[in-house]
């Protein structure tokens, strides 16, 4: 077992660079809604410059992607909100079969996110347009769900390898760390 643990060791370039893609996805859609709504809001109040009708629906869109997408990220980061109360209080072992327990229903909930929100995308969103585009399918409004949940899938699978690594105490020095952005702190998982 320790010997496959480590050969998934070879998998952390892959997982760190799925990461920076999805967080610069994240930045570049950012950067979008400032734009589109600085030209949204400056529209209705100076002359000549334009606002357009699509800018609420891009926008709103927008959102919706960097929200679905940096609760991804958050899970490779294991910075979402956790009841920590009562860790001090359970034992070391129990609490990682229950941090492992967890991590198994996130993938669950990715797994799900990834059939249903592509059943709706590819059926509801199919059907319809939006308002001020004709020409774009609401395809595009339901299409994050899915993203998301591949997204978290990928980084719910590396937590639990990390999990299971550390349970088995065969951790290596690569193995228990994810890797911090510029001007972050590097913690151990």
């Amino acid at each position: 077992m320790k010997g496959f643990l480590t050969s998934l060791d070879r998998l952390k370039p892959v997982y760190d660079t799925v990461y920076k893609a999805v967080l610069f996805i994240c930045k570049i859609f950012l950067i979008g809604d400032i734009l589109i709504t600085c030209m949204a809001v400056l529209g209705r109040f100076v002359p000549f410059i334009p606002d357009p009708a699509w800018t609420e629906e891009v926008v709103l869109t927008l959102m919706t992607y960097m929200a679905v997408l940096s609760a991804a990220l958050a899970i490779r980061k294991g910075s979402h909100i956790r009841m920590t109360s009562f860790d001090k209080y359970i034992p070391k072992k129990v609490l990682n079969v229950l941090d492992l327990i967890a991590d198994i229903a996130v993938l669950a909930l990715g797994v799900v996110m990834l059939i249903v929100g592509w059943k709706y995308a590819v059926g509801i969103g199919a059907k319809g347009t939006y308002i001020s585009m004709p020409s774009v399918s609401k395809f595009w409004m339901y299409f994050p769900v899915p993203v998301a949940g591949f997204a978290m899938i990928i980084f719910e699978l590396e937590a639990i390898y990390r999990q299971i690594n550390k349970m088995l105490g065969a951790e290596t020095a690569e193995a228990g760390k994810v890797k911090a952005e510029p001007g972050e702190k590097e913690e151990k998982a």
